[in-house]
């Protein structure tokens, strides 16, 4: 449970860290554009530090046994990390799919520029196949790390859990 511990406790500070500045750019583009719809997404996305967070509170009180675990944090631990856990699967596919279909979603991209008028279909092109396929490595890579914090947070919690009700607390 040490080395599970450890690597939780790394776990939820990257995410902490990443999606908390990803959730904190998300709000300043959200209140500078007026687009407050944008808002929900934001909420959704949350889900990830406020999971770590409360994983973090779980972990405090697993090497501190003198700190009792809010009654709120099992719960909390669970309901936002099946949220976690959710948007982490989605980035795991999105990332695969864009690993495995780059040449599909640049010229996808390309086809939606030019019918929005945004940027020139040339401009998209440069940004080539390898920025796609190294933007779908990323975001691959920080699902599956938001999916095994989860996992292994729930597990510390069941584990936390049997060890005080053994102990008779």
């Amino acid at each position: 449970m040490k080395n599970a511990l450890s690597v939780a406790t790394v776990l939820s500070w990257i995410n902490i860290i990443v999606f908390g500045g990803i959730v904190a750019l998300c709000l300043v583009v959200s209140f500078a554009m007026g687009q407050l719809a944008f808002l929900a997404s934001v909420a959704l996305l949350s889900s990830i530090p406020l999971s770590c967070y409360a994983a973090l509170m779980l972990h405090r009180s697993i090497r501190r046994p003198d700190v009792p675990l809010s009654h709120q944090t099992p719960a909390g631990i669970r309901f936002v990390g099946l949220i976690a856990m959710f948007l982490g699967v989605t980035y795991i596919v999105a990332g695969v799919t864009i690993i495995a279909q780059p040449g599909q979603l640049l010229d996808s991209m390309k086809e939606m520029a030019g019918k929005m008028g945004g940027l020139a279909p040339t401009e998209i092109a440069s940004v080539g196949k390898v920025f796609l396929l190294f933007g779908g490595i990323i975001t691959a890579v920080l699902g599956l790390m938001v999916v095994i914090n989860v996992i292994l947070n729930i597990r510390l919690l069941r584990w936390y859990i049997l060890l005080h009700k053994s102990d008779g607390s």
